[in-house]
């Protein structure tokens, strides 16, 4: 018996059925959030070596970039963050359709910002890169991994 119960009250992280699917809610958030940011870092980092060393355009240096930033990420969230390792091809095939919105949300950002308004190709990449991950944190939770 917890002190809550002996004093007359419900021990309510007990009786709470919702309160443990949020921690692991917060946990699995946290974990792919992490490996997002490996994802970031090498899709970064690729783009800005196809696009300013090897000068490919910013439009096939993205697809290249997050291709690998998306390849990383599904190993690692199937491993980590989702522990599924069942079903992997199916898995990854939803993931990286996943991956696809980021690319095409990415793709109209460079549009607009950088072929509209002549913002450097570089900030528009780095910029995009929260929204591209919460979107895609719900799509695959739901769909890729659910």
């Amino acid at each position: 018996m917890t002190a809550t119960e002996a004093a007359g009250g419900a021990d309510t992280a007990a009786e709470d059925p919702v309160r443990p699917g949020r921690r692991e809610d917060l946990r699995q958030l946290i974990r792919y959030a992490l490996v997002g940011g490996s994802g970031v870092a090498l899709d970064l980092v690729s783009f800005l070596l196809l696009f300013n060393v090897l000068g490919l355009d910013e439009q096939v240096a993205n697809v290249i970039s997050t291709s690998l930033g998306i390849t990383n990420n599904f190993v690692l969230n199937a491993i980590f963050t989702f522990d599924k390792r069942d079903r992997l091809f199916v898995r990854f095939l939803r993931f990286y359709a996943v991956g696809l919105t980021g690319i095409v949300l990415t793709y109209v950002l460079f549009h607009i910002f950088t072929g509209g308004l002549g913002i450097d190709a570089n900030i528009v990449k780095a910029g995009s890169l929260p929204l591209v991950l919460a979107t895609q944190f719900v799509l695959n939770r739901k769909w890729s991994f659910g």
